[in-house]
C-alpha cells in the first residue's frame, strides 16, 4: 500500500507543534503494517537546506500561484519526502508568518494542495499513491483539488489536529483557486460567504480522523465544534478518533542524549541529576519540595491564564515551578513578573528549546497541562514515558491517556496522573494541592511514575488502526 501524506510541517526539519511530531513519526510506524508513506511538505528554507544535494526533481510547474515551482524527491533524516520547491511562496521567515500570519497563506497552501492532487492523479517515478492522507487545514485543499479534478476516485483521509485552526479566507480569493464555479457552494469550499479550507477538506474526504476518541465526540458539540459541528455530525459515520502516539526512539529516557543522566523504571533515583540540572537552569532552590513544569504555547487554549491566576498559591503551597514556552505577550509578562516575585521557587524560559523540554520531562516530578481543550496532546505522553506525572484538565486526549489518581486507582496501583474539572483556576489549584499531598508519600508517587512509564504511548496500536482504515477505504473504491 502506497500513501501520500500532505503536511505543512514535519519533525525534525520544521516544527511549531504536535502536528510535526505526528507527520514525522507516523510513517515509520505504518511501515510495520506494510504501508509505504511519502510526505509532501513545503520547501521552507530549513527544508531546502536539509535537502542539499540529496534530491531529484520529479515534477515541474512553469506557473503555480504566482511563480515557477517544482516537486523534488528526497530522503532526509529517515523521512521519505516530496518537497514543493516554490521560492515565491515559501522562501521566507517562519512557517505561517513572521510575527503574524502571511496575507497570502491561502495562496501558499492552495499551491501545496494543488501539488498534492497532481501527485495523487499522476504519481511520481516509482510512486503512485493508493490513498492520500491530509493533515490540518494547510493540507486540506489537496482533497478539494482531487474531488473537482481527475483524482476524485483516489480515497482520502482528512485528519483534524486542532479544529480551532481552520484556514478561513475571504470569498474574493475563490476565482484564483482554479476550481469550477460549482465548488463555491455550501457543499464545496464556501463557508459563511468566505472560503474555508478545513471545512472543504472535511467535506471532500472519504474519511475524517481526529487525534483522540474523546475529541472526536467533543467536536460534534456546539461548545467544541468551532462552527463545524453540524458538518461533523452529518459525517459522524465517517469520523474516527485515533489517539496519537509518540516516537519512542526519540523520547526514551534510557537513551536520550539530552539528559545528564539516563534512567529507566527500575533506576528512577538517577533522575536526581536531571532534577539538579533543571533547578540550575531555572535558578530554583535545591530542596526536596515537589517540582512541577509546564512546556507549552502560552495561549488561552492551553489555560496558561489559569496558571497565572494561581501561581502565587502554588508557591505558597510549597511547590516549585519551571516554565518553558512563548506566545501571548500579556501572559509572558505576567509570568515574568511572577518569576521576579518568587526567585528560587519559580523560573521561566521564554522560547522553544527541544533539548530543554526533554530535560524538564526527565527532571521534574510532574507536568501541568491545564488546557481548556486539547485534541490529543503529546506533552502528557512524554510525561508518562519519562516518569513526569501529568496533572491535566479532563478534556480531549488528556482524558483518554491519563488515569486519575482517585482513591480506587491509587489503591489498585493503576493511577498514572491527576485529572481535574471543571476547567478553571480553582480546580487547577485543587489538583496541584492534591499532587503535593500525594508527593509526600514516596511509594504512591513512585507507583504513578512506574505505571506511566509502563503505558503504551507508542504509535504501534494507532498505526494499526490507520492501516486498517486505509485498507477499508481502498477496498471500497
Amino acid at each position: 500500500m502506497q500513501v501520500l501524506a500532505v503536511a505543512s510541517e514535519i519533525f525534525p526539519l520544521v516544527k511549531t507543534g504536535g502536528l510535526a511530531d505526528v507527520a514525522g513519526a507516523l510513517p515509520g510506524a505504518l511501515a510495520a503494517h506494510g504501508v509505504t508513506v511519502r510526505t509532501l511538505v513545503p520547501g521552507y528554507p530549513a527544508v531546502m537546506k536539509a535537502l542539499a544535494r540529496h534530491s531529484a526533481p520529479v515534477r515541474h510547474y512553469d506557473e503555480l500561484f504566482g511563480g515557477a515551482a517544482s516537486v523534488v524527491a528526497a530522503e532526509v533524516e529517515g523521512l521519505n519526502l516530496l518537497v514543493l520547491d516554490a521560492p515565491h511562496l515559501f522562501d521566507r521567515p517562519g512557517l505561517y508568518g513572521d510575527g503574524g500570519d502571511y496575507d497570502d497563506n491561502w495562496r501558499r497552501f492552495a499551491a501545496l494542495g494543488k501539488a498534492g492532487a497532481d501527485i495523487a492523479e499522476h504519481g511520481v517515478p516509482h510512486f503512485r499513491p493508493d490513498l492520500v492522507h491530509a493533515h490540518d487545514w494547510q493540507a486540506a485543499m489537496t482533497l478539494v483539488y482531487m474531488r473537482y479534478g481527475n483524482a476524485h476516485a483516489v480515497p482520502s483521509v482528512m485528519t483534524i489536529h486542532n479544529l480551532a485552526f481552520q484556514g478561513q479566507f475571504a470569498g474574493s480569493i475563490f476565482p484564483w483557486l482554479g476550481l469550477p464555479d460549482a465548488a463555491m457552494s455550501i457543499h464545496g469550499v464556501e463557508y459563511y460567504g468566505g472560503v474555508g479550507f478545513l471545512k472543504a477538506g472535511i467535506q471532500a474526504a472519504s474519511a475524517i480522523t481526529t487525534v483522540s476518541p474523546t475529541y472526536a465526540k467533543e467536536i460534534r458539540t456546539p461548545e467544541f465544534g468551532m462552527g463545524l459541528d453540524g458538518l461533523l455530525n452529518g459525517r459522524a459515520s465517517d469520523l474516527h478518533g485515533i489517539v496519537n502516539g509518540i516516537d519512542t526512539t526519540i523520547w526514551d529516557p534510557e537513551t536520550d542524549p539530552h539528559l545528564p543522566s539516563t534512567y529507566g523504571p527500575r533506576s528512577l533515583v538517577k533522575r536526581r541529576r536531571n532534577r539538579a540540572a533543571v533547578e540550575a537552569r531555572f535558578g530554583l532552590d535545591d530542596d526536596a519540595s515537589p517540582l512541577f513544569c509546564v512546556v507549552s504555547r502560552m495561549t488561552w487554549q492551553k489555560g496558561i491564564d489559569l496558571l497565572v491566576d494561581v501561581l502565587d498559591a502554588i508557591v505558597a503551597a510549597g511547590a516549585k515551578l519551571a516554565i518553558l514556552g512563548s506566545g501571548d505577550h500579556a501572559m509572558e509578562g505576567a509570568l515574568l513578573s511572577a518569576a521576579a516575585r518568587h526567585r528560587g521557587r519559580f523560573g521561566i524560559v521564554i522560547g522553544y528549546d527541544e533539548p530543554l523540554s526533554h530535560l524538564m520531562q526527565a527532571g521534574c516530578d510532574g507536568i501541568l497541562i491545564p488546557s481548556r481543550f486539547e485534541p490529543c496532546g503529546l506533552t502528557q505522553l512524554y510525561g508518562l514515558r519519562y516518569g513526569c506525572v501529568p496533572i491535566v484538565s479532563r478534556t480531549g486526549g488528556l482524558a483518554d491517556t491519563v488515569i486519575d489518581a482517585n482513591e480506587a486507582a491509587v489503591a489498585a496501583g493503576v493511577a498514572t496522573g491527576l485529572q481535574f474539572s471543571p476547567i478553571d483556576a480553582s480546580s487547577l489549584l485543587r489538583a496541584i494541592e492534591r499532587a503535593i499531598f500525594l508527593h509526600r508519600d514516596p511509594g504512591v508517587w513512585t507507583s504513578m511514575q512506574k505505571q506511566g512509564m509502563k503505558a503504551d504511548v507508542s504509535w504501534d496500536r494507532s498505526a494499526g488502526r490507520y492501516a486498517s482504515l486505509y485498507e477499508t477505504l481502498i477496498s471500497e473504491e
